[in-house]
């Protein structure tokens, strides 16, 4: 079987979303980038990125990698990996080449679980065919009240794990003159009103997106022990090894890993004691190639694993193929995105999502939605989300 890789292509989306929780709804928008990796046997893989800018992922790929590994064998996935750190991060540089490894590895796995007629899951493993899901709901452009609704809807539905945004851009808003104490004051309320909906029926999760500095993380989750939280993901800007240490020696679990694209970062949060739970991103981290190496790391220091960042569509293939493999998210605005892109996507029942039989990443991208998305105008450094 001949799996030369003979095309890279890139394709580039900027996806609105509406959603409608219950009575809640909202609308919003995000960018994701779509590789494509073609073989000489006739097999094509589809990889995935997002959490960044579109363009310039499709222009990297486009540009420099495409060319760097077309010709080699689309099942030496190592060494296809060293090929593009060396083409995009020859100095250990974080960002975008992480992305773009992403996709591309991704894509090799999709061709190769097409190769061998088998899902990646069990290329990764086979540990389960169903994996936990958290879902989050709690964005920004929520009220206090829609808030409490949407909770409420799915605790209905069977959802006892929640997770919500905090935080809300507070170091950049305060760069533009927002109270950042103000912002902290509106999360504590916030909080407060999904425990006062939910009760003792659900866990609640909070993410800040790196968007605080580790006084104010700290004082929130002072401010937040009434309403017993099980992880604070991401309080501190830029993940800062030491001061994501001192959040967690305030009693608070704490979460981070989801845009890290280097495996030292991922080591560094481990050993440091910075995290409870270590949260590599499939799409960001470096694929299933890498995502693997950090489940080793997190075994090997009894920490827990976790998918953060969503797309859970990619990530479910990891935890479920490892046995350490632990809770996928189930973040609504990423899920819209899977479906405006790829056919057959499995469904979550109640919190659990059941993994697809079929070969590969066990869905297909749409060829007339890339297509349509690509003629779309990009999103200019907006929906970042």
């Amino acid at each position: 079987m001949n799996l030369t890789i003979t095309e890279v292509r890139a394709w580039p989306a900027f996806i609105p979303a509406d959603l409608a929780i219950g009575p809640a709804k909202s609308s919003t928008a995000l960018s994701c980038c779509v590789v494509e990796v073609k073989t000489a046997e006739g097999i094509t893989g589809y990889g995935y990125t997002a959490i960044t800018d579109e363009e310039v992922v499709v222009t990297i790929v486009d540009s420099l990698v495409g060319p760097a590994i077309t010709g080699l064998d689309a099942t030496d996935r190592e060494s296809v990996a060293e090929r593009i750190y060396w083409t995009v991060t020859p100095r250990g540089q974080t960002g975008y080449g992480s992305h773009v490894a992403s996709a591309v590895d991704l894509a090799l796995w999709d061709i190769l679980g097409k190769a061998v007629d088998m899902p990646c899951w069990k290329l990764l493993g086979g540990a389960r065919d169903t994996v936990p899901l958290y879902v989050t709901f709690g964005f920004g452009s929520f009220d206090r009240d829609q808030l409490g609704e949407a909770a409420k809807h799915l605790v209905s539905e069977g959802v006892t794990r929640l997770k919500m945004v905090v935080g809300h851009h507070g170091l950049e808003r305060r760069n533009e003159g927002a109270d950042l104490q103000a912002i902290l004051r509106e999360d504590v309320a916030r909080v407060k009103a999904v425990r006062d909906a939910v009760g003792d029926a659900a866990e609640l999760y909070i993410d800040a997106n790196c968007s605080l500095d580790p006084a104010s993380a700290m004082w929130l989750t002072d401010h937040l022990k009434p309403y017993d939280i099980a992880f604070f993901e991401e309080p501190v800007r830029g993940n800062d090894c030491t001061r994501l240490a001192d959040v967690r020696n305030t009693g608070m679990r704490t979460a981070a890993g989801q845009n890290e694209g280097q495996l030292f970062r991922f080591r560094d949060l481990i050993t440091t004691g910075a995290v409870d739970v270590i949260q590599p991103n499939v799409v960001i981290c470096g694929g299933f190639t890498v995502g693997q190496k950090v489940a080793a790391l997190a075994e090997a220091h009894q920490v827990q694993l976790a998918n953060g960042g969503a797309f859970p569509f990619h990530n479910m293939h990891l935890h479920a193929g490892l046995a350490t493999g632990g809770l996928v998210e189930w973040h609504l605005v990423s899920v819209e995105m899977g479906r405006a892109l790829f056919r057959d996507l499995p469904d979550r029942d109640g919190q659990t999502l059941r993994l697809p039989d079929r070969p590969g990443l066990g869905f297909e991208a749409d060829p007339d939605a890339l297509r349509d998305f690509a003629k779309r105008p990009l999103s200019a450094g907006k929906g970042k989300g």
